[in-house]
């Protein structure tokens, strides 16, 4: 990206903080409220596995968006289809 080549290595981290800062933001609030314990529906692992997927859908669309040389192989395509498999299993009752 032409905008972030002459960024210095200390903004490139506070870029990234800044995104993280934001994500725990949503995050921890979720895994509260979500918690079995405290009222949600979900288990811990349950909560897990849900952050996991989100987290990889995510990055799968940013590294599409804004890192272009970047394809989706079927290796890739194999491993979101095991994702799948994952969840459907963590959630069967």
């Amino acid at each position: 990206m032409k905008w972030s080549e002459n960024l210095s290595l200390a903004w490139v981290i506070v870029i990234s903080w800044g995104i993280a800062f934001f994500e725990y933001t949503l995050q921890v609030p979720a895994n509260r409220i979500g918690f079995k314990e405290y009222g949600g529906p979900f288990s811990l692992v349950e909560l897990k596995v849900i952050q996991e997927v989100i987290t990889l859908s995510v990055f799968v669309l940013f590294s599409l968006l804004f890192f272009k040389n970047e394809t989706l192989r079927v290796n890739h395509w194999i491993g979101f289809g095991f994702l799948i498999l994952a969840v459907y299993f963590i959630f069967k009752k």
